[in-house]
């Protein structure tokens, strides 16, 4: 890049990092002076970490710490009150569901659903990519995005090169067939010339006898294998609260901006209007990417009427011998299944809305003291306690029988070792996220309280003459182009406060503007760089940035179309978006 740029650019594009950290705060500068008032103080530091957030110049979660420093300095807020925001209700959800999230990785019990999911589904390519993707945005809601695709993407790796090389041979043994009748014929023919013979039968085979168009067929096949896992990886993160970080920054700052909301995101009512989303998205990406890479052939794509051929077979024998090696179930792997299964229905019946939740059945007030994180912690600490294998007991008189033995046993401890060890924890656990959590939700309160939200909603007030539904899917479509560029974290944290401040204006639900901005977050499609899975699955070299471009750009239109869809049908009765909220109003007034 820099010897492409012209002379007078090199030094700056040389110190672009040291330009950016340096200039901005002194170019901003004039803000605070000028207009020496909280909102503009708040604003100022706001506009930086944005600017450092976008260029990356220092890491995402160091930006994130900004506010500690300079919202006290600033007179924006005191250090205590921003340092609460760190490790408030919605963080701790996150971390709990996050140490959950380790311990299905730590078991390998995520590559086992996803092998037994596979081998029951086939492996005819239009069922083995609908396979792939649904394994992967099912994983996806659970554990990070980033460990999913880093799993799959193998998986689907080691198929594929065993598919082609089963063809190759196929072909090869076809070719050295004909040749070899087509040498028996002419000796019948010509016995006299047998120099002849000898050119035909020492002729030189081709390295790969494929046709072009075949082996164009194949790199296809390859890149949709392997867009499908990353895309699926984005899809499946939308339809749990704890599925991606841009889904915590909404249930904190809808939290944080208004406190009386009675809850209205939660992980049952997400849970119900995210999921069909994310079921319609995976259909329509899965056709897309069939259109796009292996044509609507349903003879050749779904196998209708035709028998499981060499490639196939040989696909399907790579995942029987993958599940092979992870040998039965273990007891580890079935304790953090029992975990993981608890931990979903404590979260879907703790307040389902329809019925009264364990929450209010067993603790007087409970909905009132007891949020989603409290079982994911509680899960959490069960992981840490309950043994990996089964505990042994040794009666007193046992050691008559062998005393070596038994010696041996009572020097071990009774109960074993845990399924989830905290130096695993402190590697995997994504704390640059958790602290990115927390500036956003640090500047959301800031901004509230300095009353910069307040302004902001002024200034939209003219926004209310167009139709929600525009407005809507206009700010969706800006939020999945921007996101492509960004952490998507920080593309929630820095856009929802703006959206609440707009809905507050304009006089419609904040959830209308916040959700659909929430979800398209996660539309990072086009580029390698926007999201980790992307990046994962462009380092394998099947694909270039002109093929995920190509595809991104159908892929972000099928999300927008998809999330409009979702807040005007279904969105609307459950968070009852047609009317202003009370909470919103009260809260607005504050």
């Amino acid at each position: 890049m820099q010897k492409m740029a012209p002379t007078c650019l090199r030094p700056l594009l040389r110190y672009r990092s040291f330009a950016i950290l340096f200039f901005t705060p002194l170019l901003l500068l004039p803000l605070p002076v000028t207009v020496p008032t909280r909102e503009a103080k708040c604003a100022y530091i706001i506009i930086i970490m944005a600017v450092y957030w976008c260029t990356e110049v220092i890491p995402l979660a160091v930006t994130s710490l900004m506010p500690v420093v300079f919202f006290p300095l600033l007179g924006v807020q005191s250090s205590k009150s921003v340092c609460l925001q760190y490790l408030n209700d919605t963080n701790m959800l996150f971390v709990g569901g996050l140490i959950v999230a380790i311990s299905v990785e730590q078991w390998n019990l995520h590559k086992r659903i996803a092998l037994r999911v596979l081998l029951i589904l086939g492996v005819k390519p239009a069922l083995l990519m609908l396979g792939f993707m649904i394994v992967t945005a099912f994983l996806s809601m659970w554990i990070s995005n980033t460990a999913t695709t880093a799993m799959m993407v193998p998986i689907v790796q080691a198929v594929l090169e065993q598919m082609d090389n089963t063809e190759y041979d196929v072909t090869m043994m076809e070719q050295a067939t004909g040749q070899t009748n087509t040498v028996i014929e002419l000796q019948e023919k010509n016995v006299s010339d047998p120099t002849s013979v000898q050119v035909i039968s020492n002729g030189q085979v081709p390295d790969d006898p494929r046709s072009s168009e075949e082996k164009k067929m194949k790199k296809r096949i390859c890149k949709g294998m392997t867009l499908c896992v990353c895309y699926a990886a984005s899809i499946g993160g939308t339809a749990t609260l704890t599925g991606t970080g841009p889904n915590m920054v909404l249930k904190g700052q809808m939290n944080q901006l208004y406190p009386n909301n009675n809850d209205i995101v939660n992980f049952a009512s997400w849970f119900g209007f995210a999921f069909p989303n994310m079921i319609l998205m995976l259909v329509l990406a899965w056709l897309w990417l069939q259109c796009s890479f292996m044509g609507l052939n349903f003879k050749k794509s779904w196998g209708c009427g035709t028998e499981r051929t060499a490639k196939e077979k040989a696909a399907y024998n790579v995942l029987k011998a993958e599940m092979k090696k992870l040998g039965p179930i273990s007891y580890a792997e079935f304790n953090v299944l029992i975990m993981f299964v608890l931990l979903v229905l404590l979260w879907f019946s703790r307040h389902p809305g329809f019925v009264k939740g364990w929450a209010n059945r067993l603790f007087p007030d409970g909905e009132k003291y007891i949020t989603d994180s409290a079982p994911a912690v509680f899960i959490a600490l069960l992981l840490f306690i309950l043994p990996a294998t089964k505990p042994k007991f040794i009666g007193w008189n046992s050691s008559m029988s062998d005393p070596e033995q038994t010696e041996e046993d009572i020097k071990k401890p009774f109960l074993p070792a845990p399924l989830l060890d905290w130096n695993v924890v402190q590697r995997k656990m994504p704390w640059s996220i958790v602290l990115l959590l927390g500036g956003g939700f640090a500047l959301a309160d800031a901004s509230a309280n300095s009353g910069l939200s307040a302004w902001l909603g002024h200034q939209m007030t003219p926004l209310g003459s167009i139709p929600p539904w525009a407005i809507a899917t206009v700010l969706s479509l800006i939020i999945a182009v921007f996101t492509e560029c960004t952490s998507n974290v920080a593309t929630a944290t820095l856009f929802l406060p703006v959206f609440s401040s707009m809905a507050a204006s304009v006089k419609i639900h904040p959830l209308y503007v916040m959700l659909p901005g929430t979800l398209s977050a996660s539309f990072a499609f086009m580029l390698p760089v926007a999201t980790p899975p992307n990046a994962i699955v462009f380092s394998y070299g099947h694909i270039r940035v002109l093929d995920m471009v190509r595809s991104g750009i159908v892929m972000n239109i099928i999300g927008v179309f998809c999330v409009t869809l979702a807040i005007n049908t279904w969105g609307r009765p459950m968070f009852e978006l047609d009317t202003f909220p009370t909470w919103a109003n009260s809260t607005t007034n504050q």
